[in-house]
């Protein structure tokens, strides 16, 4: 492959000095989905200028291998580090909640981040074989195979797209397109840009054509991005308990404390809605108090208000579920949803992985898994979409609801306990994810959460309220809910990630082609060449 100019990075030092650099770089796009420590900027925030500069250097790093094995090897180690570096949280969970050894948690979070880093090394690799010439269609490629890369990493094997490159862009002039093209497709176009600048940098090139996409969605009206309306405001108290997570489970501490605080919280609160956080009453219905699940349906009767609350729910002959139950003032029965999207480890053990988890003291479980687009909650003239912790990561899940416009949600609730991870970037991160589903579909998000981040969104993911994380409150407010449909609820309601599968797929093969024609065509010849007896003696 020709891309591999000298021009491009002597400044890098060699060997060494390019893995350092690569090293680096991952670092740095892990901090710029969230800024890890509230040093110079604001912790958690999101820097969209650092995500391509990042890339950049990755781009650079790139441009100056000279195999696909080595261009192999330069992905997986950008990957590494900007995955450890984006979960290292991983190891207050397994450690400090879990009781496994600190060098066990460590390796575990270096070997789930290799793993997954195994798929932006075969992006690269890919990339080094088939790009050529450099150019405006080689940083298209590119592009399109680290947003393959990334949806491999975000739905095979269950899925964890934690941290993919576009949540850097919430809050820059890609966020344009995420109503378009969804989280992926903004990683996507970043990747490409980030390519398109290193190639000019090597080459004195391309500039213009970057900076074009940049600006372009500043020159455009604003009504041209506007696919919602309102339908109404919802007055919404959300509650957040902030039980630590070693009592959460404890009958004497976490769990009395826990079903006294909720009970008084629900029943004080005087919006429309009011929503306790996921597993806010950490026992079964059958193991609360005489007398506690009925008042609380009364209270809602009386009020005719709405409590929705995070709740296990099952017994030893039918499963388990991680559920959401809505008291709804005036129904007879609760409405319900069952977590569908299920955390490995947490919520269900894979294949072959009993061992480890019993290595951990976690009330780890095997639930029951729900139904993919579970009807919304109607209440008070809207429809909640309720999602569980780290469900809003998979906005193409969500996406399902929207396949009927006229059921589809008004507005999202998400119910989270992120306390496994203490006060860490995690919280700031999945704020962000909330974030970019609601830029993705224009629909309001509120988060109800045991220890933060307990907030409200509006349907651009404009942060409009939120309380201080780590403590015990309530937060009220107005919540504008939305109708119509987004392009990227449109496409992804009805096919899912395949419209960008394919395009990923489409462009590679399309690129792969003429490097593929000469080797496919010799084959064939000889193919034919080892039939020529048979076709002459059996015409």
């Amino acid at each position: 492959m020709s891309l591999a100019l000298d021009a491009t990075g002597r400044w890098m030092g060699g060997l060494l000095g390019r893995g350092i650099v690569v090293l680096l770089a991952g670092a740095l796009h892990a901090a710029s989905t969230g800024w890890p420590v509230a040093i110079g900027l604001a912790r958690g925030q999101t820097l969209w200028p650092l995500q391509l500069v990042a890339m950049g250097l990755l781009s650079l790093a790139l441009l100056r291998t000279r195999s696909a094995r080595a261009a192999f090897a330069v992905g997986w180690a950008f990957g590494m580090s900007f995955l450890a570096c984006t979960f290292w949280w991983l190891f207050v969970a397994m450690h400090t909640y879990g009781g496994l050894q600190a060098p066990l948690a460590v390796l575990a979070v270096l070997a789930l981040a290799g793993a997954l880093a195994l798929y932006f090394g075969l992006a690269c690799s890919v990339w080094w074989r088939v790009a050529d010439p450099p150019g405006v269609l080689a940083a298209l490629l590119f592009g399109l195979l680290w947003m393959m890369a990334e949806m491999a990493r975000g739905t095979w094997l269950t899925g964890f797209g934690w941290g993919a490159g576009g949540y850097a862009h919430l809050d820059g002039p890609l966020a344009f397109y995420a109503p378009w093209f969804g989280v992926y497709g903004v990683s996507a176009m970043a990747a490409g840009l980030a390519m398109l600048l290193a190639q000019g940098l090597a080459a004195g090139r391309n500039w213009l054509v970057a900076a074009l996409v940049l600006v372009l969605p500043l020159a455009l009206p604003a009504g041209w991005n506007h696919w919602s309306r309102s339908s109404g405001t919802l007055s919404v108290t959300l509650l957040q308990g902030n039980i630590a997570q070693n009592e959460k489970f404890e009958i004497g501490t976490g769990v009395a404390r826990a079903l006294e605080w909720y009970r008084t919280a629900l029943l004080e609160a005087s919006t429309a809605v009011v929503v306790a956080p996921e597993t806010a009453l950490p026992v079964l219905p059958a193991q609360l108090p005489d007398g506690y699940w009925e008042g609380l349906r009364v209270a809602m009767d009386g009020a005719n208000r709405t409590a929705v609350i995070g709740i296990p729910l099952g017994d030893q002959v039918q499963g388990y579920s991680n559920s959401v139950l809505a008291l709804v003032g005036g129904a007879e029965q609760p409405l319900r949803y069952d977590k569908h999207h299920l955390v490995p480890f947490g919520e269900f053990i894979p294949p072959l992985f009993r061992w480890f988890t019993s290595m951990m003291q976690i009330p780890l479980g095997d639930f029951n898994r729900g139904a993919l687009g579970q009807a919304s909650f109607a209440v008070q003239g809207q429809r909640l979409g309720v999602n569980i912790c780290y469900e809003d990561l998979f906005g193409e899940e969500l996406a399902i609801r929207f396949r009927q416009a006229a059921l589809a949600p008004t507005i999202f609730v998400n119910v989270s306990n992120l306390a496994w991870f203490g006060d860490t970037v995690a919280i700031d991160q999945h704020l962000s994810i909330s974030r970019m589903r609601a830029l993705e579909f224009q629909r309001p998000f509120v988060r109800a959460t045991n220890t933060g981040a307990t907030a409200m969104l509006d349907h651009t993911g404009r942060l409009t309220a939120a309380l201080p994380r780590m403590v015990v409150g309530a937060l009220e407010g107005q919540v504008q809910g939305r109708e119509g449909l987004t392009p990227f609820a449109w496409w992804a309601s009805r096919w899912g990630l395949w419209p960008l599968w394919l395009l990923g797929l489409g462009s590679v093969l399309l690129a792969a082609g003429p490097r593929w024609r000469g080797p496919v065509k010799s084959r064939v010849y000889a193919y034919k060449a080892r039939l020529w007896p048979i076709k002459k003696h059996y015409p």
